[in-house]
C-alpha cells in the first residue's frame, strides 16, 4: 500500500510543494530535463533567490533534485516521488468510491430487510 511507502510527513512535503503554482511549474519544468536555477529563474518574474528558495521546497519533498554542474546548480524532476503521490491519490479515490457504492446499496436496501 502506498500510505505504508509515505510516512505521514512526506505526505504533507509533497502536497505543501505542489501546493503553490510556481513550484507546480517547476515541477513540470523539471521533469522534461535538467536546467540550471538561473535559467528557471528567468522565466518568472521573482528574483533567482526567491526560485532557489522555491526549489528548496521542492527538494525537501523529494520533487526534485540539484544535481552540481561545474559552477551551476542543475535542478532535475523526480517523476517516481509523483508517481507515489498519484498512487496515494488513487488509492484514496477508490476508498471514497467504495464508501459511496456501499452508501448507495444500503439506501437502494428494502427497510424490511430485502433489496429494493
Amino acid at each position: 500500500m502506498v500510505v505504508d511507502q509515505f510516512s505521514d510527513a512526506e505526505v504533507d512535503r509533497v502536497f505543501h510543494a505542489l501546493a503553490d503554482a510556481t513550484r507546480r511549474d517547476l515541477v513540470r519544468r523539471s521533469v522534461t530535463g535538467e536546467h540550471s536555477v538561473s535559467d528557471l529563474a528567468r522565466r518568472y518574474p521573482m528574483s533567482v533567490t526567491a526560485v532557489q528558495k522555491h526549489v528548496a521546497v521542492l527538494e525537501e519533498a523529494g520533487l526534485v533534485e540539484k544535481r552540481r554542474h561545474g559552477r551551476e546548480q542543475r535542478v532535475v524532476g523526480r517523476p517516481d516521488v509523483l508517481r507515489r503521490a498519484q498512487q496515494l491519490l488513487d488509492e484514496l479515490q477508490q476508498l471514497w468510491h467504495g464508501r459511496l457504492d456501499r452508501i448507495g446499496e444500503l439506501l437502494d436496501e428494502d427497510p424490511q430487510g430485502g433489496t429494493s
